[in-house]
């Protein structure tokens, strides 16, 4: 058991970084740092979404975009084409199974 401060594990990173932090059961918790575009791709399960930090942009099936800011949170439903984007430096969490990822890294 440990406590961990989220922001200050990534307060370093500014390049794309995507990691897991914990696991709970037979879910991954993970900590995302983006500026720029991640690729498509879609899950066999739903992926929630929760912005820390900056402006989240999430595009779905390529026509329609979702915008998160700090403290809100987004679900995107299983076999969904998205990619996760940002204008600046965005610190984002992900709640997702662990192995979920159909084409594509996590």
């Amino acid at each position: 058991m440990q406590k961990i401060n989220l922001l200050k594990l990534v307060s370093d990173v500014n390049e794309y970084n995507n990691f897991v932090v914990s696991d709970v059961n037979d879910h991954v918790l993970r900590i995302a740092v983006i500026d720029g575009e991640f690729h498509w791709h879609e899950h066999e399960t739903d992926e929630l979404f929760m912005v820390l930090e900056g402006e989240l942009l999430i595009d779905l099936d390529k026509d329609k975009t979702i915008t998160l800011l700090p403290g809100e949170t987004f679900t995107v439903p299983a076999h969904t084409q998205h990619r996760t984007r940002s204008n600046t430096r965005t610190v984002n969490l992900c709640f997702e199974k662990k192995d979920n990822c159909i084409n594509g890294v996590s």
